[in-house]
């Protein structure tokens, strides 16, 4: 029997999503100047392990390892001739781990510089920088596209206008907020209802948030009540990092607990967040206490 739609499942059950790609790599000897998709060529082995040990913790939406893998980001490692080739590597590696019970989420973060006037690049040239990227994301095996850590709604509209027109698949689409006295806002000062409201109009399917800036388990807590009203019965999502970072003996540490995370996804829950997952410094130990909770 094969699995239902994310949108139906997303109607019968609670979904957990996975966490932290970057954090994992690092733990397994990445360095800051290297190419994370470059791991899917190179040590495709542990990218495997990373979405396995998700998969096994109980999660049942896996993210592809694509997270820099516009022509715009490949070219600061000299890898952009390769973007097709790049992005479907990484979905298919997703999808000899999330098995057939899983969807594979194709990954699509920032194209790294802004739009037009704050930029050089025009909205018609992102949907193409974009396309590129989704289209070889399908092609792999995604499920949906997860155009993530947004910043400006119009680029989230560009992403999500470019993977409708290149694949029937569902679109999610997550902006990071930082907590300011007039509440959560985006980088470009977008309000929590302003950002989800332009991305559903924009043709996503879910609408959330992940990673943020300095933002505790409380605030993320208060940043879910915030999605809930905003989204007004549609789906939603949010991926928290585990806790503020902290500066420690020169290191960048996430001090929350497996259990800590675990008691927010409940209350996430309880506030309507129909997805919960992870984001900077979870580990598949935090959302398998996720999962269960």
């Amino acid at each position: 029997m094969s699995k239902p739609s994310l949108a139906e499942a997303c109607l019968l059950t609670p979904l957990t999503c996975d966490g932290a790609m970057g954090t994992q790599l690092i733990q397994r000897g990445m360095t800051v100047d290297e190419c994370g998709m470059a791991w899917n060529a190179n040590r495709p082995d542990d990218i495997k392990a990373v979405h396995q040990a998700y998969r096994d913790a109980g999660c049942r939406l896996i993210t592809t390892n694509s997270f820099g893998g516009t022509r715009t980001m490949l070219a600061r490692h000299g890898l952009e001739g390769n973007t097709t080739a790049w992005n479907t590597l990484a979905a298919r590696i997703a999808a000899e781990a999330a098995g057939p019970d899983a969807w594979v989420l194709g990954d699509v973060g920032p194209f790294g510089d802004f739009l037009e006037p704050m930029g050089d690049t025009t909205p018609e040239e992102l949907e193409d920088i974009f396309r590129e990227q989704i289209a070889a994301l399908a092609a792999g095996g995604a499920d949906a596209i997860l155009v993530e850590t947004m910043s400006d709604p119009e680029e989230v509209a560009a992403g999500v206008r470019a993977a409708l027109s290149v694949t029937s698949l569902p679109v999610i689409a997550t902006f990071t907020y930082q907590k300011t006295p007039s509440g959560f806002r985006t980088m470009m000062g977008t309000t929590v209802a302003d950002a989800m409201r332009s991305a559903y109009d924009a043709g996503a399917a879910i609408v959330g948030s992940n990673c943020g800036t300095d933002l505790s388990l409380d605030d993320y807590l208060e940043l879910g009540r915030r999605m809930a009203e905003a989204a007004d019965g549609r789906p939603t999502i949010l991926q928290p990092n585990a806790g503020a970072p902290q500066l420690i003996d020169g290191s960048i540490h996430y001090r929350a607990t497996p259990e800590e995370m675990a008691a927010l996804a409940r209350q996430l829950r309880a506030e309507g967040i129909t997805i919960v997952g992870g984001c900077c410094g979870t580990s598949p130990a935090h959302l398998a206490a996720i999962a269960r909770a």
